[in-house]
């Protein structure tokens, strides 16, 4: 494979950029080279359905299902995870995964259904059943049942996980919301709209005076959102969630800064002391979040300078704090030097 070329865009998509997208195909790559591994480490718990399944595979005429298949977040979140499994550890998880992905394959007509005798208590996926999705906008669903099976596991201190929850609001209510937020971003950053390759959001809640959101490293396509009043809180929250899911993707192909983990500095959005790992998530999501406030004002809104002056702290605390501490990898330059870009952009602005 050749070497992953360091990024110019992947935070603030120029006309026209394929960033973000060849960075995500290069992470379904990795799941394509992974997966017949993957499934032969973990076979002990199923030896004759991964037996099958491999076997299935030779009748696929093109690598095209699969790779779209692997690409939804439904299956590929369950291989990551599985990644991370020690053999032997393992067994529910790829039985779900095996039942999954071969559901999917033999709906999708590419392969013939395949015998399990391993069956998982469920299988959850928008390819065989629409049932508990909500189609949003094009290919982004409103799902209502999720199978990663790291939604409970929760890295902020003030939440506990991630279980699905309308927050007792119609479906139409979450649905409008989101459309709107998409709507948002379509008018003002057209270049980000267009690269947003997200396949569902999982409604986490309504809190009126607050918002709670995340992303999972494994779940790459999948938003976790909290419904909020305010419009502009949740068109930041989709910005802010993909540009996590971007990293995230670009994570399974280069590791971005070498000192990523230790040691922990004061971040400018967490109570708690955080990584650079974590400040570089933080500022990279939140810059394309006052790049919608710069064009929004400029073209008239008004209510938003408040909000504004805090976002462009927030980046100026945070860029200040991972462009002078970084180690980055080759590929991370890339992403810092974009990033150093736009603090300098917003640094009058932000003076």
């Amino acid at each position: 494979m050749r070497p992953l070329t360091p990024p110019r865009d992947l935070t603030i998509p120029q006309p026209g950029s394929t960033t973000a997208r060849d960075v995500l195909s290069r992470a379904i790559g990795r799941l394509l080279r992974e997966l017949r591994p993957l499934l032969r480490a973990h076979a002990a718990s199923a030896p004759g359905d991964v037996a099958a399944v491999e076997a299935s595979f030779a009748s696929l005429s093109e690598v095209a299902p699969l790779v779209s298949v692997l690409r939804r977040p439904h299956v590929g979140g369950l291989l990551r995870a599985l990644r991370a499994t020690p053999p032997g550890d393992g067994g529910a998880l790829l039985v779900e995964l095996l039942a999954t992905l071969t559901g999917d394959l033999a709906h999708l007509r590419a392969i013939a259904p395949v015998p399990l005798r391993e069956r998982p208590p469920r299988v959850l996926s928008p390819v065989t059943g629409r049932d508990g999705y909500h189609v949003i906008e094009g290919d982004t669903l409103l799902a209502l049942a999720d199978n990663n099976p790291l939604a409970m596991h929760e890295a902020h201190p003030d939440k506990e996980g991630n279980a699905v929850d309308l927050g007792g609001r119609p479906i139409e209510e979450w649905l409008s919301s989101l459309r709107g937020a998409l709507a948002l971003v379509a008018t003002h950053l057209p270049d980000l709209r267009a690269e947003i390759y997200v396949q569902q959001v999982v409604p986490v809640g309504f809190f009126a005076d607050r918002h709670l959101s995340a992303s999972y490293r494994e779940a790459i396509g999948t938003l976790y959102l909290s419904l909020h009043p305010s419009p502009m809180t949740m068109v930041e929250a989709v910005i802010h969630e993909f540009q996590h899911n971007k990293l995230n993707a670009l994570f399974e192909s280069d590791d971005v800064l070498e000192n990523a983990h230790e040691p922990l500095y004061a971040s400018p959005v967490r109570p708690d002391p955080r990584p650079l790992h974590g400040v570089l998530l933080a500022v990279h999501a939140f810059l394309p979040v006052a790049r919608l406030y710069e064009r929004m004002i400029a073209a008239g809104a008004t209510g938003l300078d408040a909000r504004y002056r805090e976002i462009l702290r927030i980046n100026r605390e945070g860029s200040e704090v991972l462009l002078a501490n970084a180690r980055p990898t080759p590929v991370g330059q890339g992403v810092l030097d974009e990033m150093a870009r736009w603090h300098a952009h917003f640094a009058p602005a932000a003076a």
